[in-house]
């Protein structure tokens, strides 16, 4: 394959955005430049990511492989500050937080790409290390500037209170006080403007957006940052906080109302960055021929919209694991304002991005997904007849139209997708020899993933 015939590649993630979060289906939210790449590409009413909630997520759509099987199936994060700890430095320096990372024998997109020749960026939210040899530019990245683990404040760049922004391999306060989505956006167009027009190049860009504010100030921290700018775009808030009592009597949170606005604000302006870079895609003539793939890293939160589907993020229910999605690519055939209803999932992007740029995914190493063009292009059903999730004592199993769910022992059961999305029939007495094939492949797919050549860093090898 020629230079000139391999596609460029902007691969865009949101994090905790809900699957109804789109302006094209929800007055309620203004995304006009996301709406443009529904009109323009094709919007995946049945794809999943690998786990419902950011880290695992991340690297499963980075190696192609489960959770379970590239080691990442649980969240590098301190939960000290959800209780209103602030690590002091050496304190930090020990925590798992700090010292958790993505197993170094794993192969990620940026890695692969490079036997095709694409020169790669991340901007973003990394979340799989923070350790030199864990970060982007030490697993196939050329360049990263981004937030290195679940969360920070939008202004500050701190994870209550502690500095969280990356340039490459360091720790960087230069940007402190910028907006992290203009950050990206400034570092993306950057990056674009370098790129366009010679060597296909990769260009990973990971939203913060809107996930909430990491501040220890329980004004900020229960709501998502935005401009103000974009905050007036939506109705006043006639309240904006209220007592909390899960930080003290006298601590102040944001309203159920504010949340929602400044939620709202955020992916807005999150769009706005993005409709940045398709436009300047069209002015370097590019557009046709980049895959633009879009989609949240899990379930909506906080103040998202995940309906009709039921749960929300870190829930195994549908809303904590089907996402909104979007898939860009003339060239390539993917048509235009279609709407695609195909079972698919994050852990098609890998090998779909190697078989449309000649790269040679790694040699010895299980990939859990399939090619999805041909699907994509209406020339083929999705391969994909199954899919399994696990999330501590969550867990979900999906075969064709089937699904079975636990919550933690307390709530789950069988239900007919097909026919009811929102999970509110559960189906077990009247078809238990179906839940009992789902309970089988469930427990297969375990054995699979138990007898897996081991990766960190939470399995005992």
């Amino acid at each position: 394959m020629s230079a000139a015939d391999r596609p460029n590649i902007l691969l865009l993630v949101s994090d905790d955005q809900g699957y109804a979060d789109l302006g094209a289906i929800n007055d309620e939210i203004i995304t006009p430049n996301l709406d443009r790449l529904a009109r323009e590409g094709t919007r995946l009413t049945n794809f999943y990511v690998a786990w419902p909630a950011c880290t695992p997520s991340r690297a499963a759509l980075l190696t192609g492989r489960y959770p379970q099987r590239n080691g990442i199936y649980d969240m590098i994060r301190n939960e000290a500050p959800d209780y209103g700890h602030q690590y002091d430095p050496e304190e930090y320096a020990v925590s798992f937080e700090r010292i958790g990372g993505m197993d170094e024998r794993e192969i990620i997109l940026p890695k692969m790409l490079k036997t095709a020749g694409y020169p790669s960026a991340m901007y973003g939210k990394w979340d799989l290390g923070i350790h030199r040899r864990y970060l982007p530019t030490s697993r196939g990245f050329d360049d990263f500037r981004g937030l290195v683990n679940t969360g920070i404040d939008y202004y500050t760049h701190e994870r209550y209170g502690v500095p969280s922004m990356y340039h490459n391999l360091s720790l960087t306060e230069e940007d402190k006080g910028t907006y992290a989505t203009y950050l990206f956006e400034r570092e993306a167009i950057r990056f674009l403007e370098k790129h366009a027009g010679g060597e296909p190049f990769f260009l990973y860009v990971a939203f913060n957006a809107p996930h909430g504010s990491s501040s220890l100030d329980p004004k900020i921290r229960g709501t998502v940052q935005a401009p103000p700018e974009f905050e007036k775009m939506y109705p006043p808030v006639k309240k904006e906080f209220q007592k909390g009592e899960k930080y003290g009597e006298e601590a102040m949170v944001p309203t159920k109302e504010k949340r929602y606005r400044d939620y709202r604000a955020a992916v807005t302006c999150m769009d706005a960055s993005i409709g940045k870079m398709l436009d300047l895609l069209d002015a370097k003539g590019i557009a046709d021929n980049t895959i633009v793939i879009f989609f949240s890293d899990n379930g909506g939160s906080g103040g998202a919209n995940n309906g009709p589907l039921r749960g929300h993020k870190g829930d195994t229910w549908e809303g904590g694991i089907r996402v909104l999605s979007l898939v860009r690519w003339k060239a390539g055939g993917v048509p235009a304002g279609v709407v695609n209803d195909d079972f698919l999932t994050s852990l098609e992007i890998f090998p779909s991005l190697a078989a449309a740029t000649g790269a040679t995914p790694p040699e010895g190493v299980i990939l859990d997904g399939h090619d999805w063009w041909p699907c994509l292009r209406g020339e083929a059903e999705s391969p994909r007849s199954e899919m399994f999730w696990k999330r501590k004592s969550r867990v979900a199993a999906r075969l064709e139209n089937w699904k079975w769910v636990d919550m933690d022992g307390k709530a789950g059961g069988l239900y007919n997708l097909a026919e009811d999305i929102g999970e509110k029939n559960d189906l077990s007495g009247k078809h238990p020899d179906v839940l009992q094939l789902i309970k089988d492949r469930y427990a297969n797919w375990m054995k699979t993933m138990d007898e897996a050549e081991p990766r960190g860093p939470f399995r005992d090898f």
